[in-house]
């Protein structure tokens, strides 16, 4: 039966990428190491990780594994909590990384539940693009990021890990005739008028969707502002991928903002949490951690 030391055992294989580092990070032999990672992979009746000259690397399964593997662990260190030392007796100060698209549609929530469960913590928030967010990161300056992770470069340097994933979807004005289809693909907007959303490096994220498949969109218009999006969408100006965070079904003037899905475009946009990798990490980031696992905020679009 799987216990939670195997759990607590493949966690560290996956942050770490070796056995050997896990090991030692875990206090016990590579062999009792492999064997019950081993023994865990015959439970599940999967491979977890890809072994390799350099070290072990987490398979699909593995990605999916990881994930319910923090929410366990985050779910019986909520249970301890409750009976245990009271928080209130938890002190200190976390810093905060954030990006501004993450900022607007993530942070209020997060950072309320976490100063509700550690009320004597104090939290300061550093919000700024995400290369500067990932130097902070690695050289220590702030303890733990909220950013998109899909944009992500220094990896070798971060742990990371998703909190959700959120779907792109096409936004368009009512009345668009494009709404009369059963499907709308990426072909079929490629001649349409777009808008551009370029904050929290959106549009090279967009650019690589279109890089992909081949194709150079007509975009007529860059913004900073998911606002002016929704209006200029809303009022028949052009049409704008988006992930699905972002959605409202109106602009601010009120006007109906439609939303369908793009039958091509699978990849979601990856929102989660990165903090430096290799190094005893600063105390208060556990916590937050598991905090941050327990109710992930995957709100759903209002249509």
């Amino acid at each position: 039966m799987m216990t939670l030391r195997q759990i607590r055992h493949f966690i560290a294989v996956a942050e770490t990428g070796s056995i050997s580092a896990a090991a030692q990070a875990v206090f016990i032999s590579q062999s009792t190491l492999t064997l019950a990672i081993q023994q865990l992979e015959e439970e599940i009746g999967v491979s977890l990780f890809n072994r390799h000259a350099k070290g072990m690397s987490l398979t699909h399964q593995g990605h999916q594994f990881l994930r319910q593997a923090h929410l366990i662990l985050a779910t019986v260190e909520n249970a301890k909590r409750s009976l245990q030392q009271s928080t209130d007796q938890v002190a200190g100060s976390l810093i905060i990384g954030v990006t501004s698209l993450v900022a607007g549609y993530y942070l209020a929530d997060l950072i309320t539940r976490f100063q509700r469960a550690y009320p004597n913590v104090k939290t300061r928030v550093v919000e700024d693009e995400r290369p500067y967010i990932e130097h902070l990161l690695v050289s220590g300056e702030i303890d733990v990021g909220v950013l998109i992770l899909s944009n992500l470069e220094d990896r070798h340097a971060l742990q990371t890990e998703v909190l959700t994933h959120s779907p792109h979807r096409l936004w368009l004005p009512a009345q668009h005739p494009l709404l009369e289809r059963d499907g709308i693909s990426l072909a079929d907007i490629a001649r349409e008028p777009l808008i551009q959303l370029n904050t929290d490096e959106m549009g090279l994220h967009t650019q690589r969707i279109w890089s992909r498949a081949g194709m150079t969109p007509q975009v007529t218009l860059r913004t900073a502002s998911v606002e002016a999006v929704r209006s200029l969408v809303a009022a028949g100006l052009g049409l704008s991928i988006q992930p699905d965070m972002t959605y409202r079904p109106w602009s601010l003037e009120g006007d109906i903002i439609e939303a369908r899905p793009l039958v091509d475009l699978g990849e979601p946009l990856d929102v989660g949490l990165a903090w430096r990798r290799g190094t005893a990490r600063p105390a208060l980031v556990d916590p937050f951690l598991t905090v941050a696992r327990e109710q992930p905020n995957n709100r759903k679009p209002s249509i």
